[in-house]
């Protein structure tokens, strides 16, 4: 442990007493004493450090070595947030400023029985069994550093249940805004969403920062599909030039569940997303896909665990990478089958495209087997545009820049087209040709 993380760490301790002090009626319930622990296994495991396996590509002293405030009131408009809005999308809208659940800016329908989409303290005043069940039980904070320092801060995040053969009718979109524009926040979002058995929603959120100054969230997101229920999940990773992010999204499913994930990573300076799936009955069905688009000096990191620990389930898993200019991209993905878990279809691809020859990939594909009778196969790939099809079509009067969109996005549209929600599919695809054209 550094000299700087132990800085870092004494503001954060200090900060923790703070905000227990704050807490008045709630220091000695349920999720206190949850917090407590959490902050105490902080403290003794300290900022992941690159001579940890799992962070050998990854340094984080830029974030140790810089003072970001946890207690951040900022004031923010809806003038603000319509940027980073999709007006003809219907859904329903969740704001959070600064890790913070905006009850303004948020528009939520009447959710009828049996659904609650809010903030987590109303949450657990509706639905306090349910919270108390899978809160902090689904994500592994004793072994994870900056799960357990979003553990210990858990505040008023984001809270979603559907019951027993409910479907929530409309996408729930959750905007993520980082105001950095007289500050150095610190914001630390956390989410709880509940899928009960035959239940389905779709989830997105999104990643935004506003101002110049530097800023670092780190982001916790549980998730529990029960027997027989649909998730689908989106995360869209667009910040600032001066924004660090580390997220974690950690999924349970149950028998016969169906869970799909794609995340979207194309803003900011370090960048890390972890994904972790545990399959823990029979029959799921698993879906991943992954694009992240490196550019100037960027650095993003994702890392992929798939754990089937029961037989007759299948995942799937495609990621792909353009890096370009002095920018450095990680892919580690692990794909586990446990012993119990006969009868697993489990496919996983890595592919990427370096856009100059001063970018960057470290790609680790992994499978650790300790079943028979399995069907599985990883791989990655690297490589450049092809040239072949580049002067095709350069020969059919279309220009270098014109050709080399044309191809890049070709060559991501899978990962793209696995959004069903139609109306983020296309802003999607417009923010992509935008930040292949250097226009955003």
């Amino acid at each position: 442990m550094t000299q700087n993380s132990n800085m870092l760490q004494d503001i954060l301790k200090r900060d923790f007493e703070k905000f227990e002090a704050g807490l008045n009626g709630e220091a000695d319930s349920y999720l206190n004493q949850i917090r407590k622990s959490a902050f105490g296994i902080f403290n003794n495991l300290g900022f992941p450090h690159k001579k940890l396996e799992a962070w050998k590509y990854t340094n984080l002293n830029k974030i140790i070595q810089s003072e970001f405030q946890t207690s951040t009131g900022t004031s923010v408009s809806q003038d603000d947030i319509n940027p980073f809005l999709i007006p003809e999308l219907d859904c329903d809208l969740i704001v959070l400023v600064n890790g913070e659940y905006n009850s303004e800016l948020s528009k939520i329908s009447d959710t009828g029985e049996g659904i609650f989409i809010g903030s987590i303290t109303e949450g657990i005043s509706k639905h306090e069994e349910i919270f108390n069940e899978h809160f902090a039980k689904i994500t592994n904070f004793n072994e994870n550093s900056l799960s357990a320092l979003n553990t210990a801060f858990a505040n008023n995040g984001v809270f979603i249940y559907a019951g027993k053969d409910v479907q929530i009718p409309r996408p729930v979109y959750i905007l993520n805004l980082i105001d950095a524009r007289s500050i150095t926040p610190l914001a630390q979002p956390r989410n709880l969403f509940v899928a009960d058995e035959s239940s389905s929603f779709k989830v997105v959120e999104a990643f935004h920062t506003i101002g110049d100054e530097i800023n670092y969230t780190n982001a916790l997101t549980e998730i529990f599909c029960g027997k027989n229920s649909g998730v689908e999940y989106y995360k869209i990773q667009d910040d600032s030039e001066k924004s660090f992010h580390t997220g974690s999204t950690d999924i349970k499913q149950a028998r016969d569940s169906r869970f799909s994930a794609t995340t979207i990573t194309w803003g900011g300076s370090i960048i890390r997303n972890n994904l972790n799936i545990l399959l823990d009955d029979e029959n799921i069905e698993t879906h991943m896909y992954g694009l992240f688009y490196a550019r100037n000096k960027e650095h993003i990191d994702n890392q992929t665990f798939v754990d089937h620990a029961k037989p007759n389930c299948e995942s799937n898993e495609l990621y792909k990478g353009l890096i370009d200019d002095d920018a450095t991209g990680v892919f580690n993905g692990k794909i586990m089958v446990r012993e119990d878990a006969q009868k697993t279809n489990a496919y996983q691809s890595n592919n990427n495209i370096l856009l100059s020859d001063n970018a960057t990939i470290y790609a680790k594909p992994q499978l650790e087997i300790f079943a028979d009778d399995v069907k599985c196969s990883h791989g990655a790939t690297t490589g450049q545009l092809d040239k072949e099809a580049l002067f095709y079509l350069r020969s059919r009067a279309v220009s270098e820049n014109e050709a080399r969109i044309l191809l890049l996005n070709a060559y991501v549209s899978d990962v793209i087209d696995s959004i069903t929600i139609e109306k983020l599919h296309d802003r999607l695809k417009e923010v992509l040709i935008k930040k292949l054209n250097r226009e955003a």
